[in-house]
């Protein structure tokens, strides 16, 4: 308790004033070694990610503890409250699912005997947000990679039917794509919508050699208690919930393998067409019986709104939204002894850095148009909270861009970024002004096959029209002897989404400091500049989702 008590008064002398922890002389050396924003931004982590907070899951009290300490920075830097009501917060409505273990079955019926997959071990049923049970009996079609994409000339679902079947589909995109159709193509609600589209009454999603050596699935399953949520819309009804698919499941590697036996081809063969881009739809043997069973809750989270108007009469009413999520995945399986999900990489830094950009921004003349800071809600659960905010904005005048802060893992002293997604608009040229301003590198996206661009905050944005950018942590260290990239394959493979992700982790601070001055300088040339964003002449996003009016 005297813990407790502590950590809430610290977060109270953070609520007083931009004023209660006097700024260190320039160049003063503090604690640790750090000063100015790095100390700002190591308080914020060491706060977000602390156990009191038991991982900040959406809809839980730890979360509510984070959105409270975030709206008082918020008021202590200065920003206006610009929620709902005059105040800092937006509520957001959601429906969570929790898949129970009771009833839960995926039996599979063949000429040569059943095959009986095991709950956890081999399988685990997706979350039916239409009905508290379901069931489905159905023959079995393997769809690819489930990408219908025209424009490439790429049908995943030729010569089969999907109507009233189970469709069974691996995750991603083509590899022979290029980068931003796979992107797209790799989101799970076009693979969903295409599903639907066609009549599937259920759909298995399957594990992968190369993920699950990232990944292993007995890693994953053992959280299978996690809930899922969706949004609700003004009627109460799930949004994105696809009612005419009424079972879905996700299947491990070595559970496929048994699900390809006397099929027209083995499942080697599929692991490695998948990998060559080069997968062919058949129809699988026998029948497949899908059930489970989901408890629903309604419940509440909330958006976390500070605004700094702009100085312009003109343009004021126009607004660059930046946004980071504030939620992790609060509390799951036990990992030696330890089951809070702290998020302290994931995104507590991610935060704190959105938190110095706006001190930034507010230590000097307010820049022409609106600035925006929004910490969402229930990004892990679905990019849900961007997605609201995105939809139902709680300022009157228009989204004009967005800059994304999301997981920026500094675990060496790096020289660069890298810009996800600002090949797609004239916010390149901000970001590259910006960088070379601060003497900072930009680095290409060394893992494009992760398809960073569709899996956070910003890509809500993206849907509605709104140029958009997210920058992550740099890859190249300042020493040669620092391999900043095999930091961060390490942290993916030994502490994303595990209770390991904590602010005892080496972060650098000075450099999420950097990129928090590099958010700041985007935001501002933005914010100044004659014209709006817009997506670049031809662009596959720009020509998706289109672009408000000016």
């Amino acid at each position: 308790m005297k813990r407790v008590v502590v950590l809430l008064a610290l977060s109270l002398l953070v609520a007083c004033g931009r004023e209660a922890v006097p700024p260190p002389q320039a160049g003063a050396d503090v604690q640790g070694g750090l000063a100015g924003g790095e100390r700002r931004i190591e308080a914020d982590v060491a706060f977000l990610a602390d156990d009191l907070l038991e991982g900040r899951a959406a809809g839980t009290r730890g979360y509510d503890l984070a959105a409270l300490y975030v709206a008082n920075r918020f008021r202590a830097l200065g920003l206006q409250p610009a929620g709902d009501a005059g105040s800092y917060f937006q509520t957001v409505p959601l429906l969570e699912g929790r898949r129970q273990r009771e009833g839960a079955a995926f039996v599979v019926r063949r000429a040569g005997g059943d095959i009986t997959f095991a709950f956890q071990d081999d399988f685990l049923p997706g979350i039916n947000f239409n009905a508290g049970t379901h069931a489905v009996t159905a023959p079995l079609v393997f769809v690819g990679q489930a990408v219908h994409a025209p424009e490439l000339g790429h049908d995943d679902f030729a010569g089969v039917d999907v109507a009233g079947k189970i469709a069974v589909y691996f995750s991603g995109a083509p590899s022979t794509f290029p980068n931003t159709q796979r992107a797209f193509h790799a989101s799970g609600r076009q693979k969903m919508e295409a599903l639907a589209a066609r009549g599937a009454v259920g759909a298995v999603s399957l594990g992968n050699p190369v993920d699950e050596a990232k990944y292993p699935w007995a890693r994953g399953a053992r959280n299978w208690q996690m809930p899922g949520m969706r949004l609700l819309d003004e009627e109460g009804a799930p949004i994105d919930a696809y009612p005419g698919i009424r079972a879905t499941a996700s299947l491990g590697v070595h559970a496929a393998r048994q699900l390809f036996e006397g099929a027209p081809m083995d499942a080697d063969e599929v692991f490695a067409r998948r990998e060559s881009g080069t997968l062919k739809a058949f129809d699988l043997p026998g029948q497949a019986t899908l059930s489970g069973s989901t408890s629903l809750t309604r419940l509440e989270s909330s958006n976390v709104v500070g605004l700094l108007p702009g100085s312009d009469p003109a343009l004021a009413a126009e607004h660059v939204v930046f946004t980071a999520h504030l939620d992790h995945i609060g509390i799951g399986a036990e990992v030696d002894g330890d089951g809070i999900y702290n998020g302290a990489f994931d995104n507590a830094l991610g935060t704190a850095v959105m938190l110095e950009a706006a001190n930034e921004l507010l230590s000097g003349p307010a820049p022409r148009r609106s600035m925006l800071f929004v910490a969402v809600t229930a990004e892990e659960r679905g990019l849900l909270g961007a997605e609201y905010f995105a939809t139902r904005p709680t300022v009157a005048g228009p989204l004009v861009a967005n800059i994304n802060m999301d997981m920026p893992v500094f675990l060496a002293d790096v020289t660069d970024v890298v810009p996800i997604g600002v090949e797609h608009s004239t916010l390149e040229a901000d970001v590259q002004a910006a960088a070379a301003g601060l003497g900072i590198g930009l680095t290409a996206d060394p893992k494009p096959e992760e398809v960073v661009f569709v899996r956070s905050d910003q890509y809500a944005f993206v849907r509605q029209g709104i140029p958009a950018v997210y920058l992550d942590a740099g890859i190249k260290a300042r020493s040669p002897d620092v391999d900043a990239l095999a930091l961060y394959e390490d942290f993916l493979t030994g502490h994303y989404h595990q209770p390991s992700d904590e602010a005892s982790l080496p972060i650098h601070y000075p450099s999420a400091t950097r990129l928090a001055k590099l958010n700041a300088a985007i935001g501002r040339r933005v914010g100044d500049a004659e014209a709006r964003p817009k997506w670049k002449d031809g662009d596959f996003f720009g020509r998706t989702f289109g672009q408000p009016a000016p």
